[in-house]
Order: C-alpha cells, then sequence, then structure tokens
C-alpha cells in the first residue's frame, strides 16, 4: 500500500518538478543558443550518436547518458547523478539556479538523444528543445505501458517533428513514422531500405554495402543499424561536412553486442543494454547470421509492454526458434509463462533469478560456446562473472553503485 501511495505520488509530481530544472535549462540555451539536432525513437538512438561523434568529434556536445525529462536539462545545465539515490536530489535543486547562468560549452553544435517514456514527454522534450534537426528512424513497444496504443507512441515521438524548425530525417519504411511526417514545416528526407544492397555478419564485425560505398564494423551490429549509417552521412551533408568514408573512430555503446573473451574459451556477445520487441528482432536477427559452431542464448524478460506482454513473448518464442540455437537459457516470469511452452522441442531450460543462470552456466559451459546475451534484469551481472578479463568489467552496462547495491542483492 505505501509503495503504491509513494509511485502515485511520484507519477503525480514528474512533470511539475520537472518544469523546475526545465525553466534553468531554457536559460542556459538561450546564453548559449546552440544548433540543436535531437536523435529520438524506440530503438537505435545510442548507436546512431556515437555513429555521428565519431564523424564530428569535438565539433559538437554530445548528451551522453541523458535522454529523458529530467536528463537532458541535467545535461544542458551540468548536473551530474552520481549514484542516483534520493541523497543526490537537493543539492541538484540548489544547483539547478547557479548552472543556468555558467560559461555556455564551446561547442556550437549539440546532438541530443531524446525518448518518449511516458505521454507529454515527447511534447515536454520537443518544445524545450526546438530543434533544427530531428532525425527520428524507429517506433515500436517500449515502454507501451504507459500508451493506448502503438499509434499512441508514434504520435509523443511526433512532437519532436512538430517543433523541429528546419530538417528532418525520418525511416521511410516505417509507416506510423511517415504518417507522422504532415505535423512538420521542415524538410524532410526519407532514408528507405531498398538502399542497402548486402549486410554481411562476420566473426568479429560487420560489413553494410550500399550503393556508394561499403563500410566494415570491428563491433556487431544489427541490420537496422544501415539507417543510422545513412543518417549520419546525410546529416554531415547538410551540416556541410564531408561524406562518411569510414567509421574507424566509432566506439559501441555498453550492452549494445559487444564481445567479449569469456571463461573456458567461450565468446560472450553482451547486449544487455535492454530487452524490448524491437530489439530482440534486430539482435536475434543478427545472432542468426553470427558464424559460431555451438550457438547458446541467454534471453530475459521484456518489461513494461502491459497488455501486450503475453503476445510479445509468444512471438519471441518463433525468433528464438529461427535462430538454430544449441541452448536457450530463459530467465524470468514472463518467459516461463509465455514463450517457453512456444518452444517445445528445443534444447530450452528456464530461471526465474539471474544468480540461477550463473550457476548453471559455471555448471555446464564445456567450453568453445559462443554465449548470446539479450536483456536487463542484471544480466550484465551474470556477464561479469564469466569474463576472462575482469577488467572488461568496467566495459558492462550499468555500473553506478545503485545497480551494484541490486546486483548483490540479487547474489551477484
Amino acid at each position: 500500500m505505501v509503495s503504491k501511495m509513494f509511485n502515485k505520488l511520484k507519477k503525480s509530481f514528474y512533470f511539475p518538478i520537472a518544469y523546475y530544472f526545465r525553466l534553468f535549462a531554457q536559460i542556459q540555451l538561450m546564453i548559449w543558443k546552440p544548433k540543436i539536432i535531437v536523435l529520438t525513437g524506440s530503438t537505435g538512438k545510442t548507436t546512431l550518436l556515437h555513429l555521428i561523434e565519431s564523424q564530428l568529434g569535438e565539433k559538437a556536445k554530445y548528451s551522453h547518458f541523458a535522454n529523458s525529462t529530467y536528463g537532458i536539462p541535467f545535461d544542458i545545465l551540468g548536473l551530474k547523478r552520481k549514484t542516483l539515490t534520493f541523497f543526490e536530489w537537493p543539492f541538484l535543486f540548489l544547483l539547478a539556479p547557479l548552472q543556468a547562468f555558467k560559461a555556455p560549452p564551446k561547442q556550437k553544435i549539440y546532438i541530443v538523444e531524446a525518448d518518449c517514456d511516458r505521454p507529454f514527454e515527447g511534447k515536454f522534450l520537443g518544445s524545450l528543445l526546438k530543434p533544427e534537426v530531428t532525425i527520428w528512424l524507429s517506433v515500436s513497444k517500449t515502454h507501451s505501458i504507459n500508451f493506448s496504443s502503438l499509434e499512441s507512441i508514434a504520435f509523443e515521438f511526433g512532437y519532436f517533428l512538430e517543433y523541429c524548425q528546419k530538417y528532418a530525417v525520418i525511416n521511410g519504411n516505417n509507416n506510423l513514422i511517415t504518417k507522422q511526417q504532415t505535423r512538420t514545416k521542415a524538410e524532410v528526407a526519407i532514408i528507405h531500405k531498398k538502399a542497402l544492397k548486402k549486410y554481411e555478419v562476420l566473426e568479429n564485425g560487420t560489413k553494410f554495402k550500399t550503393a556508394n560505398n561499403e563500410y566494415v564494423f570491428k563491433f556487431l551490429l544489427p541490420e537496422e543499424s544501415f539507417y543510422s549509417i545513412e543518417t549520419t552521412n546525410l546529416l554531415l551533408n547538410y551540416l556541410g561536412f564531408e561524406s562518411v568514408t569510414s567509421f574507424d573512430n566509432f566506439v559501441l555503446p555498453p550492452g549494445r553486442s559487444s564481445v567479449f573473451e569469456g571463461i573456458k574459451n567461450t565468446v560472450i556477445i553482451d547486449s544487455t543494454y535492454n530487452a524490448t520487441p524491437a530489439s530482440m528482432q534486430a539482435s536475434l536477427n543478427m545472432y542468426k547470421n553470427y558464424p559460431a559452431k555451438k550457438k547458446w542464448a541467454i534471453i530475459s524478460d521484456m518489461v513494461e509492454l502491459g497488455k501486450e506482454e503475453e503476445v510479445e513473448h509468444k512471438k519471441l518464442a518463433k525468433l528464438i526458434a529461427d535462430c538454430n540455437l544449441d541452448k536457450v537459457i530463459l530467465m524470468g516470469p514472463r518467459t516461463l509463462k509465455y514463450t517457453l511452452p512456444e518452444l517445445q522441442g528445443l534444447s530450452v531450460i528456464s530461471f526465474l533469478t539471474p544468480k540461477e543462470v550463473l550457476n548453471y552456466l559455471q555448471k555446464n559451459l564445456k567450453g568453445g560456446e559462443t554465449l548470446f546475451f539479450k536483456g536487463a534484469r542484471f544480466l550484465e551481472g551474470v556477464i561479469e562473472h564469466l569474463l576472462k578479463n575482469k577488467q572488461d568489467s568496467n566495459k558492462l552496462c550499468r555500473r553506478e553503485k545503485v545497480w551494484e547495491m541490486r546486483r548483490k542483492q540479487w547474489g551477484l
């Protein structure tokens, strides 16, 4: 009862308190006057940000680790949350007015990753940023528990088009996105999948071939990353820079299919940043094409799906079955209830906790397996115990103290 009352109060005051920080962020933006470029959509935003950063480098400022109603104003004001605990908040309230009048960044381009986890967030952030450029490449059932339909999610993202001032780039293969383009007066560039001529997954990288170029990455990227590659070129052209010839300076964000050496001569593919229907499909399709002899997959629940929970976890079973895996390990009550019954005939086992998954892997790995981890729910804590080089744990996601404490509570 107390927990429910607290969550209700938290929701009631979420935006009213956010307006306090927004006010001071607006003052700082008026002093700074940057060219604002918003990257939005359900998935792929952070990878796109890193692709753009690999080309623009120090010419722009980037909203790393900030994409929300609070995160973006904090990033503009230079406020940092280090522990993610309640005790930080009094200091943040006191610092905000002072930071509003600080010397602005030297860069005149601001690349902002912006999400829509709840209704009104798109309008709140779009009206704050009023971007010169909006880039919107995806919309899917992410945080759909907070929305009535997929169309309502797309409408909320559409505010970034509505407030866009000059130039927008959208995914022409997504009807939900193209339906929203009438809301903008900006020039709109549309990317179509047909421009991708070849996609190839290598043992230590990925290759994309377009009509004009071939890009080889030393990282694993899903086929959908093609849209981000094409977008990077369009943005550079708009800004007056040379087109992309290579992405040698690209650095993959943590938890997006990073590859590590594991114990017993295993290969670990870490995709533990999130678990949504769209990201599951993209990453599993990539893993399906990955060259390995003994392929295992460790898959966790997808959360915040609301009434779509059963349907999406049953769809997940088909994606898993199509991968031709040697072993499937499921984790969480949703995969146990909905996904497991759909995988009869496969070598599959299910657990409720990450500690059980870790115990099973430590006891049953023979050596030489490729282990693909997809989903949150502390799977990064499982990987941490399976790394050959323990210092690689610094390259995993959720390194903040609050997450460390939560992993310990789960026996990790």
